[in-house]
């Protein structure tokens, strides 16, 4: 028997749950107490946040690490520390102040001059030494207002220490004068052209950028105060823990830290009031690689006019320098130490609306970020995945923009792709998941975000949070124990044992993804693109699976183990019969160069909407271009899905955008695919499994909630597939003999009640009766009630459990099914006073049969609702409006009963 089915059976799995913990200074026993309710959630692990800690790598804060560790050892339970005391990670815990300034977070600035022939262009001392004052972005405003009504509309400049870097002036036919040199000894400026031409001014400064007092990403002794400040801390404390009770470290959104505060545009070319990350590593790299006048070539980052192709150029090489060194000083620096002290690294750039290749607030380059990491990062927060939220696209100003494509179609996959391609993290994949989406989230959306990422291949979560400050902690709820206040906390620990069942399925192996999609990062540094989330919509809607692939691939093939063979190309562990290029104006020269070796191995090569006009990182002549990508096709965003169904690894029919699926191999050489509706109506079809028609195999169906295992409905070489909104469903496919005498024949409830079943005349009278979650089980206020039963009507802010009793008489040797078309929000049942489980989504449906005794018989239903209502009427601390709660209380739908 496969070893993967005998686990499932017996209901093993690893944990691969490790929530933020946030400390805020609490008492032992608190400390304690909730170490315990996360143990009692099925969850292994905790990662324990610093941020609102009063005294980080202080005595209080060893105090409370010997709690936690103390009860993790008692629970065998993991830790995982995130690494700093201010959000960003970056802050060192302050150590900066003491560091010198060549370590300092640095920002280099241009400006730019339009010249006149014979007009004197004149600049002061300061004009010359210093860039333009920093403004306030509109993040900065916001912040300061709600933050104590700071005036920050004029500029402030903190450090008197900028630098002149060059000065350089440019004519219209491409020559360029370095005029440096012409600073006078007092540090002024004057110049006068005898032809028109353009005058740029380079300055480095730290008097922008959001943190200056972080450390500088580029900086190799920079990155290492965090190290000393930080790690070796709780080394020092801690060495006999780390590798066993202590598994690693989390970082949270480090930053390259240029521009204004979580701006969300920071591409390349946005204009010259925009700076960009410097360093003394930087700088020297750049004059290694570009010669000792190296700043007269630098305008062409800020430039939008002239030659594109020197402007790609230009920016590639600053990009590139930048981003390997960020991957080198600190993604591998820290990585390196963790893996050097029996621990591991972890955590996630912000990727937010495209940010992943851009500088600001994240790090440049989404892969080379993370290489360093032992997990691929990303986090889902405060609303950007969300059901059929994928056309939602938005930008209305501070914190309000959206790009619903990025977050439904290339989120989760950029995690999952550098998982199966870099080696070294063996698959594995994290994504902080849940926070910050408001009281109002429930079950049915954490369920559903779960299973959005599960899909897409992402197998370790850190929910957002457990937090223990005194309820209500205004936040970033939910929080979802909430010191027992939380009625859903019960839910949510079955939740944490339905991902652990289904990411168990998903570890351990290796993904099939028949499809590479280069990925657009450098092509945005340097050009026109067109947005990778495109492409990927395309494919998802089409069920063709896919994995986002970095230039890195081809240009550093050992490293990513790359080869081109006869049909397929491969890296690491992963093999593609068909390679598409989202339109970029300028890419890779070992790409285009491997083009054409790709396209004589026999694998469709398809640009998307154009292919490029040149290479941003080598010289190449129109000739060779041409020669390079001649057998490749040129195709449309509409032509996609014809053009990949040949290499297609499943069909579904009839045709659904809302059906998703990822297929995995586990060692054993178990074959899973894990289907999921992520639209609002109930699929019945088919689903051919185009790769494995031609073997010999047995297909099981496998619901990781209900822990059931069924027979699969196998007509003509096709599957039967019925799969309601929210729900999922894994497909086993076993090859050795004797499984059937182990696994369950019976068919699913849904299908029972659907095809065979009769309903019942129904229960007419319930009796009804509420408490909240902090004083469960004990109910009170009973009364007499009918279905529905909307008990916001009644009590509008009431959050809590909502219980409902009745009797039913069975029959002997019959089977019976209660079926609940809606309610809000999870349901238990029980009969006789046994557990028949715990469902969150509609219709929920329990088979009643093996509880019931012939006669009467108690029905017991009990509704757990969220905080929201309850939530509604406590002021938010900043002054923010609250949205009046939409969804009801109890049981909103009706309640069926049938028998067969």
């Amino acid at each position: 028997m496969s070893q993967t089915i005998e686990r499932i059976l017996n209901d093993q799995h690893e944990n691969y749950i490790l929530p933020f913990f946030w400390q805020h200074g609490e008492d032992e026993d608190t400390l304690r107490d909730y170490m315990r309710a996360i143990d009692e959630a099925n969850i292994g692990a905790v990662c324990v946040e610093s941020r609102p800690h009063p005294d980080f790598c202080g005595d209080k804060w060893w105090q409370d690490m010997d709690v936690i560790l103390d009860e993790a050892r008692k629970r065998n339970m993991k830790v995982w520390i995130l690494d700093d005391s201010h959000f960003p990670t970056g802050f060192a815990n302050g150590a900066m102040k003491d560091q010198p300034l060549s370590l300092a977070r640095r920002s280099i600035c241009c400006q730019k001059y339009v010249l006149k022939a014979g007009e004197v262009l004149s600049l002061d001392a300061d004009q010359v030494k210093h860039p333009d004052e920093k403004k306030p972005g509109d993040v900065e405003k916001q912040i300061a207002m709600m933050f104590g009504g700071k005036d920050e509309s004029k500029p402030q400049s903190a450090f008197a220490d900028d630098r002149l870097l060059g000065i350089s002036v440019h004519f219209s036919d491409g020559r360029a004068e370095d005029l440096t040199g012409l600073v006078a000894e007092d540090g002024t400026f004057t110049y006068t052209p005898q032809e028109d031409g353009v005058l740029y001014k380079m300055n480095t400064t730290r008097n922008r950028g959001p943190h200056p007092d972080y450390i500088n990403m580029t900086d190799g002794a920079s990155c290492r105060v965090l190290i000393d400040a930080v790690y070796e801390k709780h080394w020092e404390h801690y060495a006999d823990d780390f590798g066993k009770t202590i598994a690693g470290f989390f970082s949270d959104e480090p930053e390259l830290g240029n521009g204004h505060l979580y701006e969300l545009h920071h591409e390349m070319g946005i204009g010259f009031d925009m700076d960009y990350p410097w360093g003394q590593e930087l700088e020297a790299a750049l004059k290694a690689q570009l010669g000792a006048d190296f700043a007269r070539k630098l305008p062409l980052i800020w430039e939008t006019e002239g030659d594109e192709s020197q402007r790609a150029k230009a920016r590639y090489t600053y990009m590139d320098i930048l981003t390997r060194l960020v991957e080198k000083n600190f993604s591998y620096q820290i990585g390196d130490w963790c893996r050097d002290h029996g621990v591991q690294y972890i955590g996630h750039i912000i990727e937010d609306n495209g940010q992943h290749c851009r500088t600001g607030s994240t790090l440049g380059h989404y892969f080379r970020s993370l290489f360093g990491q032992d997990m691929a990062g990303i986090d889902d927060i405060g609303g950007q995945v969300y059901p059929q939220g994928e056309d939602d696209n938005y930008d209305l100003g501070v914190f309000q923009v959206r790009n619903g494509e990025f977050y439904h179609f290339m989120l989760g996959k950029l995690a999952s792709s550098l998982a199966a391609l870099d080696e070294n993290k063996h698959g594995n994949a994290m994504c902080e998941i849940f926070g910050n989406y408001g009281w109002q989230e429930g079950l049915r959306l954490e369920k559903y975000l779960a299973d959005h990422f599960m899909v897409r291949g992402v197998n370790h979560y850190v929910p957002h949070a457990f937090s223990a400050a005194q309820f209500p902690d205004p936040d970033c709820p939910p929080h979802f124990y909430a010191h027992g206040h939380n009625p859903e906390y019960k839910a949510f620990g079955q939740l944490m044992v339905y991902m652990n069942r289904a990411n168990e399925l998903i570890s351990g192996g290796r993904h099939v993804a028949p499809v590479a999609l280069l990925y657009h990062g450098e092509g945005e540094w340097t050009g026109k693109v067109l947005p990778d989330e495109k492409v990927a919509r395309a494919l998802a809607e089409n069920q063709v699976e896919f994995d986002f692939v970095p230039f890195d691939a081809f240009s550093d093939k050992e490293t990513y183990h790359t080869k081109i063979e006869t049909g397929s190309l491969q890296i690491n562990t992963q093999k593609y019969q068909a390679v598409l290029v989202p339109y970029m104006q300028f890419m890779d020269a070992a790409f285009v160069s491997d083009v054409k070796k790709l396209t004589d191995a026999g694998l469709p090569v398809y640009f998307v909407d154009g292919k490029p006009e040149g290479v941003f990182d080598g010289e190449i002549s129109e000739q060779v271009l041409e020669e390079n990508l001649a057998d490749a096709e040129i195709i449309g965003l509409a032509d996609i899905a014809e053009k990949t169904k040949e290499v297609a690894d499943i069909t579904i029919a009839p045709q659904d955008s809302y059906i998703r699926y990822y297929h995995y191999i586990k060692e054993d050489g178990m074959q899973i695919y894990m289907l999921v509706n992520e639209g609002k109506e109930v699929y019945e079809g088919s689903l051919d499994l185009v790769q494995e028609k031609e073997k010999t195999i047995s297909v099981y169906v496998y619901d990781a909630w209900e822990q059931k295992i069924y027979a699969s409905d196998d007509k003509d070489g096709k599957i039967s597939l019925r799969l309601a909104p929210g729900k999922s469903r894994f497909l086993l496919l076993a090859q050795d003999a004797g499984t059937d005498q182990m696994l369950a024949g019976a068919v699913t409830e849904e299908t029972a009640i659907a095809d065979e079943a009769k309903e019942l005349a129904p229960l007419h009278t319930w009796k009804r009766s509420t408490v909240k979650s902090i004083d469960y089980p004990a109910f009170s206020d009973a009364e007499e009630v009918s279905f529905p039963d909307d008990y916001a009507k009644v009590d509008p802010e009431f959050s809590g459990w909502i219980r409902y009793e009745n009797t039913l008489r069975a029959e002997a040797g019959k089977r019976y099914w209660l079926e609940i078309t809606d309610a809000f929000e999870t349901v238990d049942v029980y009969v006789n006073d046994k557990h028949l489980g715990l469902q969150i989504f509609a219709p929920y449906v329990f088979d009643l049969s093996d509880a019931l005794a012939a006669g009467e018989n108690k029905i017991r239903i009990e509704v757990a609702t969220t905080l929201e209502r309850q939530m509604s009427s406590t002021p938010d601390p900043y002054g923010r409006p609250k949205e009046v709660p939409k969804d009801g209380s109890g049981i909103t739908g009706q309640v069926h009963i049938y028998s067969l």
